[in-house]
């Protein structure tokens, strides 16, 4: 009884290579679906931003990125040299309406302030809502960069938005989320 548990529980090299091949293919499909399940979570996982705290950056004319405060980094998940130097869009989560950002562009290169709630995702794959506000620095009275601060909404005004977002989305043909 003792020599067939050990037969059992350690195959010979022969039937080893035998069920690998067999089940290869099997194998590997349930590894990548199990990847895009891992995927699909990630992507579902919100991130809070702490009450009282901001994140505040700043962006070249370009709207590249010349500064990231601690909070920015580790919320979104990126290291401050993964983050300087990159368009500011890195976050941009795909919920967000184009037209969303085309209205806070034309609005800060009028000289304006730009105020609205934005939807960022992380490096892997979550998300984090913000209450934004952008605007221009100025030296001398000439446009030098933009700087952003963010603050954490409430759990009513994500709701509310996602809605909008969605909405915005599928009137202007743009894809719209799907949860499976």
């Amino acid at each position: 009884e003792f020599n067939h548990y050990v037969v059992l529980s350690s195959p010979t090299r022969f039937v080893r290579d035998w069920i690998v091949s067999r089940y290869a293919d099997k194998i590997l499909d349930i590894i990548k679906t199990f990847k895009k399940s891992i995927q699909r979570i990630e992507f579902l996982i919100e991130t809070q931003v702490p009450q009282d705290e901001l994140i505040i950056s700043r962006t070249d004319l370009k709207g590249n990125i010349t500064h990231a405060n601690e909070l920015f980094c580790s919320i979104s998940g990126y290291a401050l040299d993964e983050l300087i130097g990159k368009p500011h869009s890195i976050v941009r989560h795909p919920d967000m309406p184009s037209h969303v950002f085309k209205e806070l562009w034309q609005t800060i290169q009028n000289k304006e302030h730009w105020h609205g709630i934005v939807k960022n995702i992380t490096k892997d794959g979550g998300f984090y809502w913000v209450n934004a506000f952008v605007s221009g620095v100025y030296k001398d009275g000439v446009l030098v960069e933009y700087k952003s601060l963010r603050s954490p909404i409430s759990n009513d005004d994500k709701l509310k938005h996602q809605k909008l977002y969605d909405k915005l989305r599928q009137e202007n043909g743009e894809k719209i989320r799907k949860i499976i």
